[in-house]
């Protein structure tokens, strides 16, 4: 068993402890042989690579800023051509690196390589370059970037299908299938002469990308349903876009069928209170993972949680309207902040309690009290010290990438607010 392997096997089994940053291959990590002839390269996004008669077979290329040391590392472990690349979904961390592998097709004059997706990636495309402004905005504030940035050009596919394509690549058969999970465009494939499973970000060594409270639509039905179909076929080598791959049929059935019931689980509670008349408020802090699952390993929340996922399974079914009359056409949130502002006798005053409970711990009821301080008076700089000194706090009580971006981000605003008013004045904010 390759060191991959037996590394994955120790951190299922509560060995070896988990490291986010272990989820990402360090530059210049070799590529880990993981079957004969099939290797995964960790990278930011990895690259799944099958050795064929006819060249080199690879799931997804990478990010752009990291294809070329993937490429680099694909290269020592098998220098054939790349004859086919298997997008397993169109987020800009799995597709980008494509120019890096055409290019080195041109240079070696080896073929044009050929691109498959699901007919929703072009789609995707699209709406990437259509929103390419709001996406740059989320990516500055969830990838901790100094200005906003995100791709408005993208190499599309050569072939597309819609629900299952079986490719013959070399030899080696590619059972194509498509599911919607973490997004609508999802591939995942089924590798039968090596009895394994490509799964892109449908197992992620994190609690499912179900959630996302900045993205569009995600599906945690669905999500179960693929994962319950690859495990079906009983593989015995799991292979991820992010994070080590898993090998051992019992080892591969654990993680799939545990990833399945978690998000089972959160759907099934989510229906239940959705068909009793609850509100969205009651749904989200009623729903729980349960415990058994909840301290699974490979289920934690580091990159999202299960709170927005609860979120995520109300919006597929029930839409935006979350149950409470006042918020189906609300007032402007700055208009309502004033005059509870007034009724606490100023906004320095309600960031003051907001203030209090943050030390009380309660950082939730805390953000909401400053949040309405801040749009009471937008150029306190005294509420604006309040406020970045909450959601620091919120940030650091946090687990979820997701909602530590967004906190941090909130922190960082009020902190340059603070900048540019100057030194909080005690006697001007009283008048706030």
């Amino acid at each position: 068993m390759s060191e991959m392997l037996e590394r994955s096997a120790r951190i299922i089994d509560g060995r070896e402890r988990l490291a986010m940053n272990g989820l990402y291959g360090a530059s210049g990590t070799p590529a880990a042989e993981v079957g004969d002839g099939v290797a995964l390269v960790e990278a930011f996004s990895n690259v799944v690579a099958f050795r064929t008669d006819a060249g080199l077979a690879l799931f997804d290329v990478s990010h752009e800023l990291f294809a070329p040391d993937a490429r680099a590392r694909l290269r020592g472990w098998c220098d054939d051509r790349v004859d086919t690349v298997v997008y397993t979904h169109g987020h800009v961390d799995h597709v980008t690196g494509a120019g890096v592998f055409d290019a080195e097709a041109t240079e070696r004059k080896s073929g044009a390589i050929r691109f498959v997706a699901h007919e929703a990636v072009p789609d995707r495309f699209d709406r990437y370059v259509l929103t390419n402004g709001y996406n740059g905005v989320i990516n500055m504030r969830q990838f901790r970037l100094p200005e906003p940035r995100f791709p408005s050009e993208f190499r599309r596919p050569d072939d597309v299908y819609r629900d299952q394509l079986t490719l013959d690549v070399g030899g080696t058969e590619l059972a194509l299938h498509h599911a919607r999970g973490e997004t609508d465009d999802h591939t995942w494939a089924w590798v039968p002469q090596h009895r394994a499973i490509c799964v892109g970000d449908l197992f992620i060594w994190q609690f499912p990308n179900a959630g996302n409270p900045q993205k569009v639509q995600r599906y945690a039905w669905d999500w179960a349903v693929a994962l319950r179909a690859m495990a079906a076929l009983e593989p015995e080598l799991l292979l991820p876009a992010h994070g080590a791959a898993v090998g051992g049929a019992a080892l591969v059935q654990t993680v799939l069928i545990d990833t399945a019931r978690a998000l089972e689980s959160l759907h099934e509670q989510v229906l239940a209170l959705m068909n009793a008349g609850a509100r969205l408020d009651d749904v989200v802090h009623t729903v729980r993972l349960p415990d058994d699952l909840a301290a699974k390993p490979y289920l934690q929340p580091t990159y999202d949680e299960p709170e927005f996922v609860v979120r995520n399974i109300w919006r597929l079914y029930g839409g935006w309207y979350d149950g409470n009359p006042a918020h189906l056409k609300p007032a402007p949130e700055t208009t309502v902040a004033a005059e509870l502002a007034q009724l606490a006798g100023g906004a320095t005053r309600l960031a003051a309690r907001a203030e209090e409970v943050a030390s009380d711990g309660d950082l939730r009821v805390a953000c909401e009290l400053v949040e309405m301080a801040a749009q009471a008076a937008p150029d306190s700089p005294g509420v604006h010290a309040i406020r970045a000194a909450i959601y620091e706090a919120r940030r650091d009580a946090e687990r979820s990438f997701m909602a530590t971006g967004i906190y941090r981000s909130a922190a960082m605003d009020s902190r340059d607010r603070v900048d540019q008013l100057g030194t909080p004045d005690a006697q001007a904010d009283a008048t706030s």
